[in-house]
């Protein structure tokens, strides 16, 4: 049975109910239902039902097929993945980011999903005179981007139909892949071969190398881009910019589960 908090805050026993509920819901092997929820909790089932209905408004809670069940929502979902790929993550892979950084001279980005888009949550400048315009906390498509290829390439296949299902693919480039056929034939490339190409995609002269970063259950939880100009751009690229990537991912995994950052991964990642 749940139990209410001795706080004297005001609002704090209401508040704990539905702490109490959700964490009900997160706890359950199976998406539990409203009776079920209030025979773990103690409530009767219609202060459950209110409960429940207040957390599904707010999208921290959502149906689980047509029983009647609840799972955790997408907006719960997201603000944990945030809050871990923010901090935890840049904190965990700050030393690979940076030796990259260092080996191929160039930029590097770290991003997370977010939505229907990838999230930059860290950006390393390359010593050169000319600075990349992204930016910290910029979103950027998942179809055009390396990042974002290399994370749809990593996606279980029934999630990755949902998501192209709905997935809008402007054509800002003349490169970029703006027809479902055309980016799922570039996906199987991106699987085959373990790493993503932003070829001038997004903008005139900039070409970015990307990989995907899993969790202990091979699910995509971020991704890693090298980022060069054109003009630049060195020609043996799979020495230069491929190689230092894909060892950098291949460690990854190692260093995230020892960081205890394994395990969790967005809404728009789960299956």
């Amino acid at each position: 049975m749940a139990t209410e908090s001795l706080s004297g805050v005001a609002g704090t026993a209401a508040f704990s109910k539905f702490m109490a509920v959700l964490q009900l819901v997160a706890d359950a092997d199976t998406p539990p239902g409203i009776a079920e929820l209030a025979r773990q909790s103690g409530y009767p089932r219609a202060t459950v039902y209110r409960i429940v209905a207040a957390l599904a408004e707010h999208g921290l809670v959502a149906p689980h097929g047509d029983g009647g069940a609840w799972r955790l929502g997408p907006r719960l979902l997201a603000l944990a993945s945030r809050s871990w790929s923010q901090f935890d993550l840049r904190a965990a892979l700050e030393p690979e980011l940076r030796a990259l950084r260092d080996h191929t001279g160039e930029t590097v980005h770290l991003a997370v999903p977010d939505g229907n888009a990838m999230m930059y949550v860290e950006k390393l400048e390359s010593a050169g005179p000319v600075r990349m315009a992204s930016r910290v906390g910029g979103r950027l498509m998942l179809h055009s981007s390396a990042v974002g290829k290399a994370y749809l390439a990593a996606l279980p296949p029934a999630r990755l139909d949902t998501l192209l299902a709905e997935l809008p693919l402007p054509a800002r480039m003349p490169a970029t892949r703006a027809t479902p056929a055309a980016l799922r034939a570039e996906l199987e490339q991106v699987r085959r071969q373990g790493y993503a190409v932003d070829n001038e995609e997004n903008e005139a002269g900039i070409v970015c190398y990307g990989v995907a970063l899993c969790d202990a259950e091979g699910r995509p939880v971020a991704g890693v881009s090298v980022s060069t100009l054109r003009f630049r751009q060195r020609d043996d690229v799979h020495a230069a910019y491929i190689e230092p990537l894909l060892r950098l991912r291949d460690g990854a995994a190692a260093r995230l589960q020892a960081a205890g950052l394994s395990s969790l991964s967005s809404e728009t990642s789960r299956p």
